[in-house]
């Protein structure tokens, strides 16, 4: 485990590893569909999110193609509980998996900027869920979510950061995180887990 050496040299990160076991990084097939699940659940309690989620996939045979969700009519969108917002970025995701793609194949020649770069061309998708795509739809292992509010309030509580300015906040994360590099999606994990527990 490279990973679990690397980040014990963080002191704090030595900690929080004894207490959590490792986890590995799942990669997954249809990344247009999970960000359009990932929009879908924004705002949301996990319970309700993935209730929209069943009765989206339950207005298709299978998991739906990026036609086959353009190709749904609007009110049957809105119908499953989504906001009109949420609709039209939905379709704006298939939409750009039809006309430009987002395979992993395209995606892995492309560094983490690159990526940022190019989905959050797509109105709906911005640079946190970005991350999270790169994070747990790729399996990639260095990626930083500064502007994840969990991540932000686990660090403050564990490094004692105590900044009222997010844009000083924001680049003493940046200064702090630079050493996990190239493990930072495991050092995010870590403090999830602490956040949580």
């Amino acid at each position: 485990m490279h990973y679990k050496e690397h980040l014990s040299k963080d002191p704090i990160l030595k900690k929080l590893l004894k207490k959590h076991e490792p986890f590995e990084l799942k990669k997954q097939k249809n990344l247009y569909l999970y960000l359009c699940f990932s929009i879908m659940s924004q705002q949301l309690s996990t319970k309700v999110a993935s209730v929209i989620k069943q009765r989206f996939l339950g207005l298709y045979e299978d998991h739906p193609t990026p036609r086959q969700i353009l190709d749904t009519p609007f009110e049957i969108l809105r119908g499953i509980g989504l906001s009109n917002a949420k609709v039209n970025y939905v379709q704006n995701v298939a939409r750009f998996e039809l006309e430009k793609g987002m395979s992993a194949a395209k995606l892995n020649k492309m560094s983490n900027d690159e990526i940022v770069e190019y989905l959050t061309e797509i109105k709906g998708v911005g640079r946190w869920t970005t991350e999270m795509l790169m994070m747990f739809a790729l399996g990639r292992e260095d990626v930083f979510a500064p502007d994840d509010l969990g991540i932000q309030q686990a660090m403050t509580g564990l490094y004692s950061l105590r900044h009222r300015k997010k844009k000083l906040l924001l680049e003493k994360m940046k200064q702090l995180s630079a050493p996990w590099s190239p493990y930072r999606t495991y050092a995010c994990l870590l403090l999830w887990r602490w956040k949580d527990s």
